[in-house]
């Protein structure tokens, strides 16, 4: 390909629980939108990312797979998934509770609805003050007592909460509730799915004073009961590779960058995912430069070699791949 590194445009989505910290992460002035999510790259139809700057300006992220191939996404990844990418970006900032929600996983998404499941982690970007978030259930529960508490808006109660620290990271496989809670900045990586079956939304009504659509019986297929043991947290050792998840689906690594490091993806055979956090760093590979700065995603194409990351200061940066 023409070139190995690839920006891609914004694409926000206002919600009923979004906050009004996106825009200033991204360096952006505020506009008084409700921001929730920001997509930073979604081959999903209707909310594609489009190439900003290079040989492929404006071509979606589809259409830059199609030109690409295996040379963008890896041979087996190419095999695999041909042109539709694999994974969703976002930043989620969350000013109210999201629903509480389950997603399906490959075999019920693929049956129901023709597309891939949805397996997901959550890396904390910031918090505020009493920030929390709902993941997986506190003890067994079966699929009637699921319904019961559904019945009498008692779910949460039987859900595991936790207090969140900036650097927590969350594994969610299909099928595991959840709910992201009030004060939560998070990175989500993901399957490139856009299910979602919502079970509890604490009594809130749209813009029109109408209840949102819920999907309890759908969801009731899609619980995994079983009981999780409980989130660890991870550590991340500054200027060495931290990976934060190994997965079927995805491989998330994190690295805190006080000076420079190369990363070589020779051997990789997979596009690669930069996503900064915080700070900024220079990326540069065979001889092409861009500054990534907080707020922002870089695809690097499966020909790239060796990648090499300059911080400014201090930079954290999330690595993904398939």
């Amino acid at each position: 390909m023409k070139n190995k590194l690839f920006r891609f445009t914004d694409i926000f989505k206002e919600t009923i629980w979004g906050g009004h910290r996106i825009l200033p992460f991204k360096g952006l002035e505020p506009d008084g939108r409700t921001i929730g999510e920001s997509w930073e790259l979604s081959g999903i139809a209707g909310s594609e990312s489009v190439v900003v700057g290079g040989a492929y300006d404006g071509l979606t992220l589809t259409r830059l797979a199609e030109e690409g191939q295996s040379a963008l996404l890896g041979r087996d990844n190419f095999a695999r998934f041909g042109t539709k990418f694999p994974l969703l970006i976002k930043f989620i900032d969350a000013a109210q509770p999201l629903s509480v929600q389950v997603h399906p996983n490959d075999e019920l998404a693929l049956r129901r609805h023709g597309c891939p499941g949805k397996t997901e982690m959550w890396y904390v970007v910031d918090r505020a003050p009493g920030a929390y978030l709902l993941d997986g259930f506190s003890r067994a529960v079966t699929a009637d007592e699921y319904a019961a508490r559904v019945a009498d808006q008692t779910l949460p109660e039987v859900l595991r909460r936790y207090d969140v620290q900036r650097g927590d990271v969350y594994y969610l496989p299909a099928g595991r509730v959840h709910s992201i809670g009030t004060g939560c900045f998070i990175c989500e990586i993901q399957q490139s799915s856009d299910v979602t079956y919502r079970i509890y939304d604490f009594g809130r009504t749209d813009a029109h004073g109408k209840p949102r659509q819920l999907h309890v019986e759908e969801a009731r297929e899609a619980i995994d009961y079983t009981l999780t043991a409980p989130e660890q947290r991870r550590d991340i050792v500054p200027n060495e590779p931290s990976e934060l998840v190994r997965s079927p689906f995805f491989t998330t690594t994190a690295y805190r960058l006080t000076e420079p490091m190369t990363c070589d993806y020779a051997e990789l055979d997979s596009f690669v995912i930069l996503i900064c956090t915080a700070g900024s760093c220079h990326v540069s590979c065979d001889g092409e430069e861009t500054l990534l700065t907080a707020g922002h995603t870089l695809l690097v194409s499966a020909e790239a070699g060796q990648v090499r990351l300059e911080p400014q200061g201090e930079a954290t940066v999330l690595e993904a791949y398939v």
